[in-house]
């Protein structure tokens, strides 16, 4: 750019949203400058070529919606591939399929029709309830996760499937949670292990990579770079506008307090065979085991007798942590505190002038990618522009 010209938009972060913004912002001939603290560009969707294998170096991410014009635009970037989601539970060196269906059934209780997989069910919904002393169901009101979850699919269900694993992701007793976490929980009826019932998902091919490179071909990125030490207090010299995918609360200097976040590290391994679980997602479901899941990466790009022609493999042991300074925040806290200090925050974002808060971070809310592109899609499609 010619000196002391200004950029149409300075975007911080470079993952899906603030990626897919520049895409748009560039096809309607603005000028972008993407700035993300990382040394890589793309968020938590970065993939790293270890043994020929990309390896979701952030936590796996599967690609699903039902909204055919994301999925349209998405392929016009890269192609996805076939991946389908049927992860594995494992509790105890038992194995029970997920989401909750009459395979998993079946490996509980040996049931092999929808009628016995529901008289069993509730029939340990009404033990359950019965040893909470709930003798009024219609105005029964769960204290707690635990309350909740019992209530639903009572104890077969919640002391394999949901207890641990739902301990170890949170970092508290059930007991200790708000029951509105899981304010439903899915029983298929089915021998389905398909995991969303969306109408499309996949993984690019190639990996998470070739979709952002494809997004920012054109767009002028710098790496390194953190927005609070360079731009902070000078990006209106840079730039028309800012797009923000960083913690809201960071903007604001935590002016109101800080909001609550859980962070998950990795352990990443490369095994000397083929093929190490047979599955993408094996989840541990055993609070004894310290980590929630494992990730076999190859298994989300590699099919059939492609897995064995790659002699070795790279899997992932995800620990979820409690956030502190330095680390990277992964999900919102969505107990009354925090949203009622989200908000407050939200607020105050909606006066910032010529600035746009977007993405997972920017709004403190879980978002899958597919929602995050579609809202962008959604900034960019009249005639006036964000």
């Amino acid at each position: 750019m010619k000196e002391m010209e200004k950029y149409d938009y300075l975007i911080v972060g470079s993952g899906l949203y603030g990626a897919t913004f520049a895409y748009f912002a560039k096809r309607k001939g603005k000028n972008c400058l993407v700035i993300d603290k990382r040394p890589h560009v793309g968020g938590n969707v970065y993939c790293e070529q270890i043994e020929g294998i990309n390896v979701h170096k952030y936590g796996a991410h599967i690609f699903h919606t039902s909204d055919k014009k994301v999925w349209d635009f998405v392929n016009t970037i890269v192609s996805f591939n076939r991946y389908t989601n049927s992860p594995i539970a494992r509790y105890k060196d038992r194995l029970y399929n997920l989401p909750f269906n009459m395979n998993t059934f079946y490996q509980l209780w040996g049931v092999t029709t929808p009628e016995q997989a529901i008289e069993r069910i509730n029939m340990q919904r009404r033990e359950a309830l019965a040893e909470m002393g709930i003798t009024d169901v219609a105005s029964f009101s769960p204290a707690n996760l635990e309350e909740q979850a019992l209530s639903l699919v009572g104890r077969d269900v919640y002391e394999v499937l949901i207890k641990g694993y739902t301990e170890k992701q949170w970092g508290r007793p059930c007991r200790e949670l708000p029951p509105f976490i899981i304010m439903r929980l899915p029983l298929r009826m089915t021998f389905d292990n398909n995991y969303f019932n969306d109408s499309y998902q996949g993984i690019p091919i190639g990996g998470y990579n070739k979709l952002i490179d494809g997004l920012l071909d054109g767009v002028e990125c710098k790496t390194s770079c953190d927005f609070f030490t360079v731009y902070r207090d000078n990006w209106r010299d840079v730039a028309q506008k800012l797009v923000y995918t960083g913690p809201v609360d960071q903007y604001f200097d935590f002016r109101l307090g800080r909001l609550d976040w859980r962070t998950v590290y990795f352990k990443h391994y490369v095994k000397n065979i083929p093929n190490y679980q047979g599955n993408a997602v094996v989840n541990y479901t055993d609070v004894e085991v310290p980590y929630t899941r494992v990730i076999e990466h190859k298994h989300f790009e590699m099919f059939g007798p492609d897995v064995d022609k790659c002699p070795k493999t790279v899997v992932s042991e995800e620990y979820p942590a409690e956030y502190s300074e330095g680390m990277e925040p992964f999900y919102p806290v969505n107990n009354i505190r925090n949203n009622k200090l989200a908000e407050a925050y939200q607020q105050m974002s909606r006066q910032e002038d010529d600035v746009l808060f977007g993405g997972r971070l920017g709004c403190y809310k879980y978002y899958d990618m597919a929602p995050v592109i579609g809202q962008v899609m959604q900034l960019w499609a009249g005639d006036s522009e964000p």
